[in-house]
């Protein structure tokens, strides 16, 4: 019923992205902060060193990095204010920007948990191919987690090939959202526990789809006219965090998949975006999304996030909203059930639990789907991935943890008209970590964030132990068999 490929995907130190390096803000005694310090230091530097060590940097580093020198000048631009007023020469400026970088390995400690999607552009390929895109996360420094992708071919026999890697990893350019919704704006602050007179009087002054250049202004005024700064700075934070933590991010159209890092931007991402679970969703009218929710972690709370794109070139994300919107393990189904969203969540951290909702971004509606039940789900259950349409019911492949904190994968069968009815599972594993794949960054364990149906057979890509991605194909009609009960 389930074959394991030869694939491994391993984690790759190499991989390396520049992003701006900025100096801490903490004030040495008696001479200011860090950052202009140093601008200070390169601004005395001789212009006939500033060339020598330039040509240097860019000999060492042009080749790792797509577009370098005009990176250089867009970090350069972060810093300018440091500068004063006096004109600089170009090399001067590209140092000034080196000094303000730094390499970082997105995968220098681990690449795990997939997800796998056919492909936005099927076309080229030979009769039975189908094209695919899988997501990663990838683990770096400070255990901060990214998205990645690859990208390759899986044919009729469901066999896998992998696209090879672009060495130039590139992070999209980011801006603001076009707009903001007021009443999702206004519920959400609420579950932020920052609805209060103030925030309502930034809100009622704002029209009600409005962009962070209107809102902007309005939270310097609060600021201004408003009550002490004692009693308004943590309503006017939460609510520019907020506005924040949506945006676009969008890579350069010569960029290969495989090079496009989706690198934490907001505020509440400084430490990773972890787990997306891609879906392509059809909707009513035919039209076709790739959404994928994920985990935005600060190091002290997590934010239920979304994805939405078409191209998986420009990117938009946003906060998910409502009370059944407030935990981990999100996963969308691939189309509206009776014209409702259908989303399987895990509230409490322990239960598996399905919502309904009339919008993508807002989760209200909210039941209990299954408890932990056998010894080696006991801990906790969860789903892996968005479910898989089959004529006998809504395919689920879950994750259950049970003694020494060990994952193993199972599945459930859903109603396909009532997916809140169960009406099949597995007494044991599907698939449990075996000795090769028992020991990484967090051993013991096997997880996937979604898989593929591809004819009668299921791509299921996965995570062994936090270590490496492995691919099994699973039988379909075998797992029906074994899920669907006697009457």
């Amino acid at each position: 019923m389930i074959k394991r490929t030869p694939h491994r995907l391993l984690h790759d130190p190499s991989r390396v992205i520049a992003k701006p390096y900025l100096p801490g803000e903490e004030i040495a005694p008696g001479v200011g902060a860090r950052a202009g310090l140093l601008m200070a230091r390169i601004l005395a530097i001789p212009e006939a060193e500033v060339a020598t060590m330039l040509a240097r940097t860019l000999d060492g580093f042009r080749t790792r990095h797509k577009g370098f020198e005009a990176l250089l000048e867009r970090h350069f631009a972060l810093v300018a204010h440091h500068a004063g007023d006096a004109p600089l020469s170009r090399e001067r400026r590209l140092l000034i920007g080196a000094y303000f970088t730094n390499e970082y390995s997105v995968e220098g400690a681990a690449l795990f948990n997939p997800s796998i999607v056919p492909a936005p552009n099927q076309t080229g390929l030979l009769p039975g191919q189908r094209r695919f895109v899988m997501s990663l996360r990838a683990v770096g420094e400070g255990h901060i987690s990214s998205i990645e992708f690859r990208t390759g071919v899986v044919d009729a026999a469901s066999t896998v090939v992998f696209d090879g890697l672009g060495k130039q990893l590139v992070t999209g350019q980011r801006s603001s959202p076009a707009h903001y919704d007021k009443t999702k704006f206004r519920e959400k602050l609420g579950e932020l526990g920052a609805g209060n007179e103030l925030a309502w009087g930034v809100l009622d002054g704002l029209p009600d789809r409005f962009t962070i250049e209107e809102l902007d202004p309005a939270l310097i005024r609060l600021a201004q006219e408003g009550p002490p700064q004692a009693i308004s700075y943590e309503t006017a934070k939460i609510m520019h965090v907020l506005a924040s933590s949506s945006y676009v991010t969008t890579f350069p159209e010569d960029s290969a998949l495989s090079e496009r890092v989706i690198f934490p931007a907001g505020p509440h991402e400084t430490h990773g975006m972890e787990d997306a679970r891609f879906v392509r969703f059809v909707d009513d009218d035919g039209s076709v999304t790739y959404y994928a929710t994920y985990t935005a972690f600060d190091g002290y709370e997590i934010m239920p996030q979304l994805i939405q794109t078409d191209d998986f070139r420009s990117f938009c994300i946003s906060t998910l909203s409502g009370g059944a919107a407030q935990n981990k393990g999100m996963a969308l189904f691939p189309r509206r059930i009776r014209g409702k969203y259908v989303m399987l969540s895990r509230r409490d951290r322990e239960n598996l639990h399905l919502a309904t909702s009339s919008e993508v971004g807002h989760w209200d509606d909210l039941s209990e789907l299954r408890e932990p039940g056998p010894p080696w789900e006991l801990l906790q259950i969860g789903n892996c991935g968005s479910p898989i349409e089959t004529p006998a019911g809504w395919l689920v492949i879950t994750h259950g943890v049970g003694p020494m904190r060990r994952y193993a994968l199972g599945a459930l069968l859903l109603d396909l008209d009532d997916p809140r009815k169960v009406i099949g599972d597995l007494p044991r594993p599907l698939l449990e970590p075996d000795e090769s794949e028992r020991e990484g960054y967090v051993p013991n364990v096997v997880y996937s964030c979604g898989a593929m149906a591809n004819g009668d057979d299921l791509i299921l890509p996965y995570g062994m132990s936090d270590a490496a991605v492995g691919v099994a194909i699973i039988s379909i009609p075998e797992l029906l068999a074994k899920l669907q009960r006697p009457d």
